[in-house]
């Protein structure tokens, strides 16, 4: 029996049917999504009917990421503070408009993290982050890593949020994060997810990267709009995509700095357009 690990989808239902396709052909059945289902590309409802559908005829785990916790937080707070046209928040509410009461009550059934035995064999612990907070990563050569690891009851935690491909063993422990399906990083355009092999030795890791139609997806975000709910981010997006070198992080970070330095304050999700436009000049990525 083996499992796949998929994690970070981030509505990219075309490289999502591409890693499922390729994995149902393995004759795999069993399946871990590490939360992130939604946000940054078009018509997120095609990859919530694809989970629903994996989950109605396979063994499927799910756990909750971060961004299932934007969305319901931000129904909580009134559905207020949110931009259309702004690269900080435009994304998430696009998605959060495309996103159903169903949707929203599978995300708030699921949990940041779990321990799974899959028939009796596999025992892990999967979370979005780390096991103790749903945006922590689980960085390689980190001492709160190796803390995390020595506070785990299981040998194995499986986990996402980085967007890479990692593999970390200390004290007989293993951290194992698939990368991402959807916008991963470092990846040269290719969709990543892992694949867990039984095997006679016991357990082992195959991680995978897959070449889907990205100019597809890339289309999809201009003709749905998203290019003018979030400019910047929408940029930010398809670079990921062709060439996974800059983070949506990285450049909001930068933008908050120069808001600071010009504004003297600044505070998500209050962080102007024009400070977005510099960090992106600055880092001359982007798309059209």
């Amino acid at each position: 029996m083996d499992i796949g690990v998929l994690s970070d989808i981030h509505g990219n239902y075309i490289a999502l049917q591409s890693c499922l396709s390729f994995l149902l052909r393995q004759n795999i059945r069993t399946f871990i999504f590490l939360g992130d289902y939604a946000g940054e590309l078009a018509y997120p409802e095609k990859t919530m009917q694809i989970l629903y559908d994996m989950d109605k005829q396979y063994e499927c785990y799910f756990v909750r990421g971060n961004k299932e916790d934007y969305w319901l937080n931000y129904r909580l707070a009134g559905e207020k503070g949110w931009k259309e046209g702004d690269s900080t928040t435009g994304s998430l509410l696009y998605t959060y408009r495309h996103l159903t009461g169903r949707d929203l009550s599978f995300f708030e059934a699921l949990q940041h993290a779990g321990r799974v035995t899959v028939k009796g064999k596999l025992d892990i612990t999967i979370c979005h982050g780390s096991p103790n907070k749903v945006n922590e990563k689980l960085l390689p050569d980190s001492q709160r890593t190796y803390e995390i690891m020595d506070m785990a009851d299981t040998s194995v935690i499986l986990c996402g949020h980085t967007h890479i491909q990692d593999r970390i063993e200390y004290g007989g422990k293993l951290v194992l994060n698939p990368g991402s399906v959807g916008v991963p990083l470092s990846s040269r355009g290719k969709s990543q997810f892992l694949i867990l092999h039984d095997t006679a030795e016991g357990w082992s890791e195959e991680f995978c990267s897959l070449e889907y139609d990205v100019e597809k997806v890339i289309r999809e975000l201009y003709e749905s709009g998203l290019d003018k709910m979030a400019p910047s981010w929408c940029r930010i997006t398809e670079n990921m995509l062709r060439k996974g070198n800059i983070s949506h992080g990285e450049v909001l970070n930068r933008a908050m700095e120069l808001c600071r330095t010009e504004t003297g304050q600044c505070s998500w999700p209050d962080i102007p357009e024009i400070f977005w436009e510099k960090a992106m000049g600055e880092n001359k990525e982007g798309g059209r």
